[in-house]
């Protein structure tokens, strides 16, 4: 029998409409190495080489005739990575910005669900001799909390990549329409009540579908006593379109030490008081009212490390298992941003000492609700919760400190691109990789035609909280 998809995971195709495609994204700035460089032929020989550590990636979504159980994966007979590894250029020199044009426009089109749930893009053309790679994954592909995604398996910890695998890939025959409906039915027999919300939610029920789902990430939230009262009204929650803007910000991590040293707070308080004051300067570029009490509410999945905030080595490069999930108010109406900082400080060493998170143990068992990374797991919460609890996801994820490479060609930089959710025209992802800290803002192309100030003033905020900190 071919597995089946979650619950969770089958909710986010029947969820996925124009406007909300349910793809996590990520770019990666990658300088090429010696002579040619990382070009397309590498690259899809590298994904060639190390597909098979990930065999999801040649699976295919397939639905049981009249939706009487939950789609299952098959192996695509007629899998094709050249399909999926795609080559793209911006006109030389290509510039970021030209860069994040491209990528909005890539992360604005749906996958196609006819074909294994992913694609990658190599982009030539940037200036400074680089290139950049762009990942596109379902989050139905993304399930449960020890998997790994291609973009993982491609990287190397040191400029001689490590052996492939080796193996003739022979694809299973995908099952047929009786042997997929005689299956459905054995389930039926053993859980009556499957069949019922299999149909209702294929069919378009998206409400009892959504509430399904927010029951899940509901368990998540609950014990935040800020979800008791509704979101703060902000120009961030409109009807979004299908069109996306995408912009970047790079920062130091050196920085966000500094300011840990200096006020005994952590490095994601940091982040969260940086973030609170470019959207406290972004509103107000934008003229709308920032009274003193203003804030506006972020959901915060973190990763747990105890007192180490990032990892300095190839032998702690994971993730990890633990994974927490918070509700903080960022105080963008505070003018002191060392006052921004003691509030963010306090909201959460209060989640933290009265408990209010929710270990990894606890999301694998309300049904594989943790992904491999926490930008998809922002992304599902996001997905299934009324935007009047939060007004949008902030993904901090800390990675390795150390370079790593593909196909030879060192990682420079890489920016999460993080899908939002109904209703909300922005999500912000960022990354600690090798010293630095990267900002990727996935905006509404309409809701926020100005991203790229808010991205741009990322940097003023970081410096104003320094400068208070010295």
């Amino acid at each position: 029998m071919p597995p089946r998809l979650s619950a969770l995971d089958a909710s986010f195709l029947y969820l996925e409409q124009a406007t909300t495609p349910m793809h996590v994204g990520g770019v990666a700035i990658f300088k090429r190495a010696g002579k040619g460089g990382l070009d397309y032929e590498k690259l899809v020989g590298l994904v060639e080489q190390r597909i098979a550590l990930v065999p999801r990636y040649r699976q295919k979504v397939k639905h049981v005739p009249g939706n009487l159980a939950r789609p299952v994966w098959v192996d695509d007979t007629e899998f094709d990575v050249a399909y999926h590894v795609r080559r793209s250029a911006l006109p030389r020199p290509g510039t970021d910005e030209q860069l994040s044009e491209l990528v909005a426009r890539l992360m604005s089109r749906p996958l196609d669900h006819t074909r294994p749930l992913w694609e990658m893009y190599l982009v030539e053309g940037l200036e400074k001799n680089r290139v950049a790679v762009v990942t596109k994954t379902h989050q139905a592909m993304v399930d449960g909390i020890s998997a790994i995604d291609l973009s993982q398996v491609i990287l190397d910890v040191s400029p001689d990549a490590r052996p492939g695998v080796e193996e003739v890939w022979m694809p299973r025959p995908e099952p047929s329409d009786l042997r997929l409906i005689a299956e459905a039915v054995g389930d039926a027999v053993a859980r009556p009540g499957e069949i019922v919300d299999n149909v209702r939610a294929a069919t378009g029920d998206a409400v009892a579908t959504a509430t399904k789902l927010a029951g899940m990430a509901g368990k998540l939230l609950t014990m935040a006593r800020t979800a008791s009262r509704p979101a703060p009204g902000t120009p961030l929650n409109v009807h979004i379109s299908t069109q996306r803007r995408f912009a970047v910000a790079r920062t130091d991590l050196e920085a966000y030490r500094r300011i840990r040293a200096a006020h005994g707070c952590t490095v994601n308080d940091a982040v969260l008081s940086v973030v609170s004051g470019a959207l406290r300067n972004w509103l107000l570029s934008r003229g709308e009212p920032v009274t003193s009490g203003a804030s506006v509410r972020a959901m915060v999945p973190m990763s747990v490390r105890g007192e180490a905030d990032v990892p300095s080595s190839a032998t702690s490069g994971s993730l990890g298992n633990r994974v927490s999930s918070f509700l903080v108010d960022l105080p963008v109406g505070e003018p002191s941003p060392v006052v921004r900082l003691h509030h963010v400080t306090h909201a959460m060493r209060e989640h933290t000492s009265t408990g209010q998170n929710v270990g990894a143990d606890t999301l694998v068992r309300i049904g594989g609700f943790a992904p491999p990374t926490l930008h998809a797991l922002g992304a599902r919460a996001a997905s299934g919760i009324s935007k009047r609890i939060f007004n949008l996801v902030v993904t901090n994820v800390p990675g390795p400190q150390f370079p790593l490479y593909a196909a030879g060609a060192r990682m420079l930089e890489m920016f999460p691109v993080v899908p939002l959710a109904k209703g909300q025209a922005l999500a912000i992802g960022l990354t600690s990789y090798d010293g630095g800290v990267y900002y990727g803002f996935n905006g509404d192309r309409d809701g926020m035609p100005d991203v790229d100030v808010l991205a741009g003033l990322v940097d003023e905020a970081l410096d104003e909280l320094l400068a208070a900190s010295r």
